[in-house]
């Protein structure tokens, strides 16, 4: 039986991962979805707070952090920045393949940002 996202990315539907992690990213599960067939990601707070709170690959960053008395908003707007770039270096190839047109992280943001 063919991968049911295979056929739906082979018809021309751009099918969008929404749960980005470093764990996806250094694992290479992302790029394992892009394989099959994914070809874009999106996140936001919720799926953020998730990823911290379920993952170890935070841990030292976020201790680093903390000594030096960085806030929590400011951590979390660059950790979010690092899982963003990174997801967008892994989309590369998608986004060149396509002219462009997929290959995008989407980043739902505090306004305050």
């Amino acid at each position: 039986m063919s991968d049911p996202l295979q056929l739906l990315a082979d018809e021309g539907v751009s099918i969008w991962l929404d749960d980005l992690s470093r764990d996806r990213i250094e694992s290479g599960e992302l790029a394992g979805w892009i394989d099959r067939g994914i070809v874009g990601v999106t996140t936001n707070p919720a799926i953020f707070e998730a990823a911290l709170r379920e993952s170890e690959q935070y841990g030292a960053q976020l201790r680093e952090f903390a000594q030096l008395g960085m806030g929590t908003a400011d951590a979390a707007r660059i950790l979010t920045s690092w899982d963003v770039r990174a997801a967008c270096d892994v989309l590369r190839p998608v986004h060149t393949a396509t002219g462009g047109v997929d290959g995008y992280v989407s980043l739902e943001v505090d306004p305050a940002w």
